[in-house]
């Protein structure tokens, strides 16, 4: 009888232990929606900042593209959702965040061009705000993560933000493209990087 227990709490051990590391290997973040947003931002930032600096206007306002990147976020969103074996509730409140991020950049796009200016003058620095949402949450997922990268991306962007207040609207839109790289971008390499060779262990 005695023995039988022994194998049976040796046993148990073994079975929580396994269970632990499906938990382990079956969270994964495959880094593809913090590339995307890198990218979209980036891009948008650089574009427009080549128009003010060149004097140039492309037809249409170019972070229009963020709305656009709404559409494959809730799709990848809800492709990694299903790839997901355990589904914890930080993961839901991650994506809320990310979602009222998102809600929040196009609500801010809008307003800066639906509301006119009032005798001729207009928000000064709007691109500041910009900086501080890039800024939330990439700072609340490096802190539930504890990500570094996206950690040290948002402090620089508060840094950057600071900076913005006392520049010119070009160069606050420039210091939006180095937020996007730090914020997103980098971190997604990384995030993307792990992934496929988590991927690559577990086949």
């Amino acid at each position: 009888m005695k023995e039988q227990k022994t194998l049976s709490e040796k046993e148990s051990l073994e079975l929580i232990t396994s269970m632990i590391e499906k938990v382990k290997s079956s969270y994964h973040e495959t880094g593809i929606v913090a590339l995307l947003w890198g990218s979209v931002v980036a891009i948008a930032s650089l574009v427009n900042y080549l128009e003010i600096e060149f004097s140039f206007e492309l037809g249409f306002d170019i972070w229009l593209l963020v709305l656009f990147a709404l559409i494959p976020h809730v799709i990848i969103s809800m492709k990694e959702r299903r790839l997901k074996k355990v589904r914890k509730h930080e993961d839901d409140a991650l994506d809320a965040v990310w979602l009222a991020y998102g809600i929040s950049i196009f609500g801010l796009v809008a307003y800066e061009n639906i509301v006119p200016s009032v005798a001729g003058s207009s928000i000064p620095s709007i691109y500041s705000l910009f900086l501080l949402l890039y800024a939330l949450p990439t700072l609340v997922t490096g802190l539930v993560k504890k990500f570094r990268p996206m950690l040290i991306g948002a402090i620089l962007t508060y840094g950057l933000f600071i900076a913005s207040c006392f520049t010119v609207t070009k160069y606050d839109v420039l210091f939006g493209a180095v937020a996007a790289l730090t914020c997103w971008f980098i971190p997604g390499l990384i995030l993307r990087k792990r992934y496929l060779e988590q991927r690559r262990t577990h086949v």
